[in-house]
């Protein structure tokens, strides 16, 4: 844990440097509009501060959050789109941001890189005991999306590829492609190596969702790192490889939140809208906002919630 705690620290200073450099005019900056960016301690009215990243499943979810608990009259204010996890994640450690949907298996390992658990129970109880002593976690969804290497029907074919032990011997011939952050996260490039001796001919990298699908149906990668709820999939009749090596663990929703911020009645909104959360719910979701009306999140957003109850 304290060997975490520093790569966390050592994280949110690059970050820290990286949004002084920013404001000082520099070009590069990943956050995208500078709105967005967190900075400081939030004020309390702004009550609960909601951060979500750089997809729309979790922009969606993030949303959910936000309607649900405004519905009942609990101040919450949002900060989309933030990006990946080691730009987020340190923001809600040093106080940034209050609560943010999360994904356990990744964000177990994000801080725990020696971390083994697999099963959604064991992943849950680890991620317990390794959150920074001001965050707590809530209840889980059975919800899960899970990273998963995806090929095209045609590339699944060709190499009777029905997993990724199947895909391995065959890795060197393929271009890879992902988020930048896959390429050193333990359960992306070094675990395919490690758990299967899967070394890609090259990687290429790609931000999260239409981007990396548009790249894999026009055959300019050949193998990607694609969400198991993705509408892509069903989209394009992709095919998400098996993973017998157990090298992605179990991805159920939760809410991550600061302890200051959940109150028994915080606690009980949210932990009503895991309650009512499947994959099948999730996947759904992401193809009504990938479908071609390109209905806005806070539309779908409060349909489901009207549609369950909440």
């Amino acid at each position: 844990m304290k060997n975490s705690m520093k790569a966390i620290a050592g994280v949110a200073a690059g970050l820290a440097a990286m949004l002084a450099l920013t404001a000082c005019g520099g070009s590069s900056n990943p956050l995208g509009s500078s709105s967005n960016v967190p900075s400081g301690t939030p004020s309390a009215s702004a009550g609960i501060v909601i951060g979500s990243a750089n997809f729309p499943e979790s922009q969606l979810l993030g949303q959910i959050y936000w309607q649900a608990l405004t519905d009942k009259g609990i101040k919450a204010s949002q900060k989309a789109n933030l990006g990946s996890r080691e730009v987020y994640f340190p923001a809600i450690e040093q106080g940034a941001l209050d609560l943010l949907p999360e994904y356990t298996g990744s964000l177990l390992q994000y801080l725990n890189k020696n971390a083994t658990q697999v099963s959604s129970d064991d992943v849950y109880k680890a991620l317990g005991t390794t959150l920074p002593s001001n965050l707590i976690e809530l209840n889980q969804a059975s919800a899960q999306d899970a990273d998963a290497v995806v090929v095209t029907k045609a590339t699944a074919d060709q190499y009777h590829a029905k997993s990724i032990t199947d895909l391995a011997p065959h890795c060197g011939d393929l271009v890879f492609g992902g988020p930048p952050e896959f390429i050193t996260r333990v359960d992306g490039i070094p675990g395919l190596k490690s758990k299967y001796n899967c070394t890609f001919k090259s990687y290429t990298q790609l931000s999260a969702g239409v981007v990396t699908a548009t790249a894999l149906k026009n055959g300019d990668v050949q193998a990607a790192d694609i969400f198991t709820t993705d509408p892509s999939i069903t989209q394009y009749g992709f095919v998400a490889l098996s993973d017998p090596n157990n090298d992605f663990a179990a991805q159920n929703v939760v809410p991550i939140i600061n302890k200051a911020k959940a109150t028994d009645q915080v606690k009980q909104v949210l932990n009503a809208v895991s309650a009512k959360l499947d994959t099948k719910t999730l996947a759904d979701l992401g193809a009504q906002l990938a479908s071609p009306s390109k209905p806005d999140v806070s539309t779908v957003a409060k349909q489901w919630l009207t549609q369950v109850g909440l």
